[in-house]
């Protein structure tokens, strides 16, 4: 109680120093597939609906959008190895109505407003709980032997190397064929507890230990050695493709006699779920880490104050984001202001650890419905200036060079600011985005301020806003690769 009373008056100074923005945060949301909101939608609703919720997750500022592609060994884009899912068209093994990929649409609408799109996909969950039939292709008629039911569940065995590579199969085919800009994995490894419900993985504990006496770190080490693959699979592919996964939000207790675990009491991913997820890190096995930290300030169990502090000491090398549940959040009192909701509390603490780079929401609808003005909030308060992608240190080093030919130039539509991509020999150095700052005359020249950018754009050109030609500005414009590393800055003077 005094470690969170303390986190909680460190937060009070906080909020009394409000610190602007960064330029560079990850700002993602979780758009599912599980949740049947697309069920049975026609095409071209569907769409339309996805485009809006773009839209409104554009325009608060969300840069970073997972996806949900793959719910039960499924597939919500073209696969000519897993079925359609039925959470797409309400049958598994039923194509959309239209000759339309999900997934590519996705990609399109979100690098069309200059986001990220990642790819997601639950790992090792081959039926949930509702599904009865399968399309023939679907494992569970393929390799029912690899599979252990559970309830109403049932899993890939994680110990059998033979999952383990379909699974990288999967992901393969999908870096492999699309222009996605990260691959994201959730927080299924073996199974949430059912009652007193047995996982059945003695045949495959006995049969292959591989020297291990005890069954819980054999699990462990099942689940690390599918991360290393998948981890290794990604980059073999497309080294710039970041691989990011979102365990649950406690790794373990300090109450389990592990004298490092958070003061916490709740369930663990490293006897719950067999996830060793500091191992990773240590490994270098991740690009980002998305904990789903959905509890609240005050919640004894897990309390999130003291959850985000800790992530934020046990990041590593690693980038490190807090999941946020909108839900959650709204309905809980600020612990400073009791008057407000906990929404400006966790994106304040979040800013304020050093060891936390960004937030992902969930579910991605929430913001778009705006309860309690949780959307506006984003909007105008914490992401009004746009953010560059974070980078960390162990990844590449390379650069895109300076863009060309940078000029304003009159057209039929008015003044717009031109320029032509720099060269670049390898794939890593290319330029695929571009930032546009603008300074006033005489104003310094600052490009770490994300106030002075006006644009984040995949075009090689913008609009400019002309008024009668008698204002100088300068306008500045750097180019960003795929890790979003930004190049020299070029510059020149615009009358408008």
């Amino acid at each position: 109680m005094k470690r969170a009373a303390s986190l909680l008056l460190t937060l009070a100074v906080a909020l009394l120093c409000s610190a602007a923005a960064p330029k560079r945060e990850f700002r993602g949301a979780w758009i599912q597939a599980v949740n049947h909101q697309f069920e049975g939608i026609p095409t071209r609703e569907l769409k339309t609906e996805l485009s809006r919720q773009l839209d409104s997750l554009a325009s608060c500022g969300i840069n970073t959008i997972l996806f949900q592609v793959r719910v039960e060994a499924d597939a919500l884009y073209k696969s000519d190895i897993e079925p359609w899912s039925a959470f797409l068209t309400g049958f598994q093994g039923e194509a959309p109505d239209e000759d339309w990929d999900p997934l590519q649409f996705m990609i399109d609408e979100c690098h069309a407003r200059c986001m990220e799109l990642h790819a997601w996909i639950n790992p090792f969950r081959a039926k949930t709980a509702a599904t009865a039939e399968f399309a023939p292709s679907h494992q569970m008629r393929v390799h029912p032997e690899r599979i252990i039911k559970y309830g109403d569940l049932a899993l890939f065995d994680p110990a059998l190397q033979e999952n383990r590579d379909y699974i990288c199969k999967v992901a393969a085919d999908i870096i492999t064929r699309y222009d996605i800009d990260g691959f994201h994995i959730d927080d299924y490894f073996y199974p949430y507890p059912d009652g007193n419900r047995k996982f059945n993985d003695d045949a495959s504990f006995k049969k292959d230990p591989r020297g291990f006496k005890d069954k819980e770190d054999w699990r462990r080490d099942n689940v690390n050695l599918f991360i290393e693959q998948l981890y290794k699979t990604v980059k073999e592919i497309k080294p710039w493709v970041k691989f990011g996964i979102s365990p649950f939000g406690i790794y373990r207790n300090k109450s389990a006699q592990y004298p490092d675990g958070s003061e916490t009491t709740g369930f663990e991913n490293w006897s719950g779920l067999y996830a060793d997820v500091l191992y990773w890190i240590e490994k270098g096995w991740m690009d980002y880490c998305i904990p789903q930290t959905y509890w609240n300030t005050g919640y004894k169990a897990a309390d999130y104050a003291i959850l985000a502090k800790w992530w934020s000491e046990h990041a590593g090398g690693c980038l490190m984001y807090l999941g946020q549940d909108v839900e959650r959040t709204i309905t809980a009192v600020d612990p400073n202001h009791p008057e407000s909701n906990q929404q400006r509390h966790k994106l304040n603490l979040e800013r304020i650890l050093g060891g936390l780079q960004g937030n992902c929401f969930w579910p991605a609808k929430s913001v778009v419905d705006n309860p309690r003005d949780y959307r506006t909030v984003l909007a105008s308060e914490y992401y009004s200036t746009p953010a560059l992608q974070p980078v960390a240190d162990y990844m590449p080093k390379n650069t895109p060079g300076k863009v060309r030919k940078l000029m304003p130039v009159e057209t039929k539509d008015g003044p717009v600011l031109f320029w032509t991509a720099p060269k670049s020999r390898k794939e890593m150095d290319k330029a695929i985005q571009y930032v546009v700052y603008r300074f006033e005359k005489g104003q310094t020249i600052d490009l770490e301020n994300p106030q002075n950018i006006v644009a984040i754009t995949r075009r090689s050109f913008i609009n400019l806003p002309y008024r009668d030609g008698s204002t100088q500005y300068i306008y500045v414009v750097t180019a960003l690769n795929h890790f979003q590393r930004e190049s020299s800055p070029v510059k020149c003077k615009v009358n408008l």
